[in-house]
């Protein structure tokens, strides 16, 4: 039978929780403990990740499994900087800001500021990519702006997510997890090798839980959780030069629809406002205004991957990453939360992308180059009713399909002028072709003849055209590295993010006919020093970022209710993305780990971030002062401490960690009722491993204090929203999960 991990992997567990680096903690390096080397392939090379001249952070997978991590968006409490949700109305449509720079519109034509990567692969779209951990062998997350390196342009940064290598031995691994609200999580992996050269694998995943609340209309879960997914890989190695992969994944979440909490009673219809704020009144998944979708709220995402490594030699590696991935989305959004048709929307989403990268990779005497081609080829289409239900009822559909053709060319070199002196310069030329189909329109009836109701009567079209446009753009970084000794790095850099202008499918190109030239570009410059620092013997890391980023033509989508006939009540709604001029985001960033004594270690990580609107006009006027950054606290921290001993022919390792997070604006106007103050979270995890590392029997507390949290929210109603649509004071908050304590067992063989 096969053990768990080699036996310092339970070591590994001392340094977890920490927002500055998860992997093996403590090493036996003569008579005194150190902690052990942490390898990361943030500039496609592997290195010690106090090397490394920028910042990242790594999280080990067995690093995460130790602290009961189930998803990407806990990452965000304890890495500086880093905020990470699931979008409004969602429960795996991915949220992701970096120093003040990211995207939560999930329309097509509005592509995400933080790039996640699966293996190297770019995905395009936020749906399904709020990936649950399972399968991984590390997350990498990099600050700032990305794209000498990596596939895809990347302005606030990016979240690489790698999954683990098959094994050359037999390898069963099974895990049950039972918690709070009825949490039942069921993993099991297998791999084996079927000759020297082949090696083949497979990974299934039932992640299923009640709700935190109930559905008072429907009596059905509410904030549930119903995923299955599965991934199946094989492994060619027919010589020390090669390496070919091949992985296929697929995904689907049946989870219930999410509505959000209203603070404000129906303005018409009288519902009071719940005591519970997981609980809901929606009623559009049975209602008349989402039978066009028969009332569905379902997610199917699959994807096929193929890596080719050819070491050509013992310094030049070729490497080729080709990828097809789509996903499909049905989902009722309940704007009014209540089981009368006043505010409803069927949605439904649908892309697909291909992606082919080459990589030339050169490895010798001073020179480490990286020199690489990405071509991508992307479809991201949506299709939707508002149905406004007590207005005549009327239905403004839209409809959009935005493709994206884009290819560049990237090259990064790193010379080390000296044996302690290093200087990077790095390029990317990019061309992005964006082409759009719009059509939006109004109809009398409970839905639009393009999600079934053919008996709608048309009112009229708000929105029609075809419209392509290609743009360009050169990229530079440089950085300067010094490493003052064996121990310590000094680095300054240059980097310049870049994103594409796109065209926005709610524009309503009759009245406002230069939304068919679809919006901007947006630019962003940002300079970092950098300081790392291995200490105290090697018990005692310190890592020190700071940063000034100059964010040129921000890209702001939103949307606003519209007046058609004049009568003071609006009956519509239309698109309103602008170019913010100018905004300036600075900040101090630390993380720490240190090793205080036999199996006792502390973890910290911080940061302090000044973000500001410089700029923005409106009709001409500039409304800065009167916009915030969204999702951007001005300070967080985090604080663990991690004890391990030995306990019953075995190790304990317990884990106590404390995270907080300043004020949040939800969106770029301050809205009181949906923005969230600050607050701290407070996890503790115990986990037990048997000597002979076949066993693991774990328990892990999140938010013990059961903190009620704000992660997103929809404005049409009173409160400061910025403007209204529908009747009954449209407001509504959406929650993270509250106190929940959940136990794990695992077995390996």
């Amino acid at each position: 039978m096969k053990a768990l991990a080699p036996r310092s992997a339970i070591a590994l567990a001392v340094s977890l929780a920490s927002a500055a680096q998860f992997s093996p903690a403590l090493a036996q390096t003569g008579p005194a403990l150190a902690l052990e080397e942490v390898v990361v392939t943030a500039r496609r090379r592997s290195e010690n990740l106090q090397d490394v001249p920028i910042a990242v952070t790594a999280l080990s997978g067995d690093a995460l499994r130790l602290r009961g991590a189930t998803d990407i968006s806990e990452l965000a409490q304890m890495i500086p900087s880093v905020t990470l949700e699931p979008s409004r109305a969602t429960s795996t449509t991915l949220t992701a800001f970096i120093r003040g720079v990211g995207q939560q519109d999930p329309l097509a034509g509005f592509e995400q500021g933080v790039a996640l990567y699966l293996d190297d692969v770019y995905i395009a779209r936020p749906q399904a990519a709020l990936l649950d951990i399972y399968d991984v062998e590390r997350v990498e997350v990099l600050r700032g702006p990305q794209g000498t390196l990596y596939g895809r342009n990347a302005v606030g940064g990016a979240i690489k997510y790698v999954t683990r290598r098959l094994s050359d031995e037999f390898d069963v691994r099974l895990k049950a997890s039972y918690g709070s609200y009825d949490q039942m999580d069921l993993v099991g992996t297998v791999s084996a090798p079927v000759s020297d050269t082949f090696r083949v694998g497979a990974t299934v995943a039932s992640l299923t839980r009640d709700g935190y609340g109930k559905n008072l209309t429907t009596g059905d879960e509410h904030y549930d959780k119903d995923l299955f997914a599965w991934r199946a890989s094989a492994e060619w190695l027919p010589s020390d030069d090669w390496l070919v992969r091949i992985a296929y994944d697929k995904l689907n979440d049946k989870t219930n629809p999410v509505a959000g909490f209203r603070p404000f009673p129906g303005a018409v219809s009288g519902v009071p406002v719940l005591d519970n704020p997981y609980d809901t009144t929606a009623g559009a998944s049975e209602s008349v205004s989402t039978a066009g979708i028969n009332g569905n709220n379902e997610i199917d995402a699959e994807g096929l991957m193929l890596s080719v490594d050819w070491n050509l030699n013992a310094t030049t590696t070729l490497r080729s990453i080709s990828a097809w991935r789509e996903d499909y989305t049905e989902s009722v959004i309940d704007f009014d939360g209540l089981a009368v048709m006043d505010f409803d929307a069927p949605v439904i989403y649908d892309n697909e992308q291909f992606s082919q990268e080459f990589q030339l990779l050169y490895n010798a005497d001073r020179w480490n180059v990286v020199t690489g081609f990405y071509y991508l080829d992307a479809t991201a289409s949506n299709d939707f009713d508002v149905v406004l239900g007590q207005l005549g009822p009327v239905t403004a559909y839209t409809g959009g399909t935005v493709d994206t053709e884009a290819w560049s060319v990237f090259a990064d070199a790193t010379y080390r002028l000296t044996d302690a002196l290093s200087l990077s310069l790095g390029g990317r030329y990019t061309e992005d072709k964006r082409s759009a189909d719009i059509f939006r329109a109004a109809y009398l009836g409970f839905g639009s003849p393009f999600l079934g109701n053919d008996s709608a009567i048309f009112l009229g079209a708000t929105s029609d055209y075809e419209a392509s446009k290609t743009y360009t753009d050169f990229s530079p970084r440089v950085n300067l590295s010094y490493a003052l000794n064996d121990d310590t790095t000094v680095y300054a850099s240059y980097s310049q993010g870049w994103k594409a202008g796109s065209f926005d499918p709610r524009g309503a190109n009759f009245a406002t006919p230069e939304v068919e030239r679809g919006f901007d570009p947006e630019t962003l410059d940002s300079m970092e020093l950098g300081y790392k620092t291995t200490w105290m013997d090697g018990r005692a890391v310190t890592n020190i970022a700071v940063f000034y980023s100059d964010y040129q033509d921000m890209q702001i989508p939103g949307s606003v209710g519209t007046d058609s006939d004049g009568d003071g009540i609006n009956d519509g709604f239309v698109g309103t993305v602008t170019n913010a001029a100018e905004a300036e985001i600075s900040g101090i960033e630390l993380e720490g780990n240190m090793l205080l004594g036999q199996g006792f270690s502390l973890q910290l990580a911080l940061s302090f971030l000044d973000a500001e609107i410089k700029d923005w006009q409106v009709n001409g006027v500039d409304v800065s002062d009167q916009r915030a950054v969204q999702n951007t606290p001005e300070e967080m921290a985090y604080v663990g401490f991690t004890y391990t001993t030995g306990l019953a022919e075995g190790d304990v390792t317990a884990n106590l960690n404390w995270s907080y997070k300043g004020d949040i604006t939800q969106f770029e106007a301050p809205v009181a009722v949906i923005d969230q103050e600050s607050y701290d979270v407070l996890n503790a995890s115990i986990v037990w491993l048997s000597a002979d590392e076949q066993w693991l029997f774990g328990v892990h507390g999140k938010n013990l204090t059961d903190e009620l949290i704000k992660t997103a929210g929809y404005c049409f109603g009173s409160g400061g929203c910025p403007s209204t649509l529908g009747l009954e004071d449209n407001t509504s908050v959406f929650y993270a999960p509250p106190r929940t304590v959940t136990a794990t067992v695992e077995y390996r063989f």
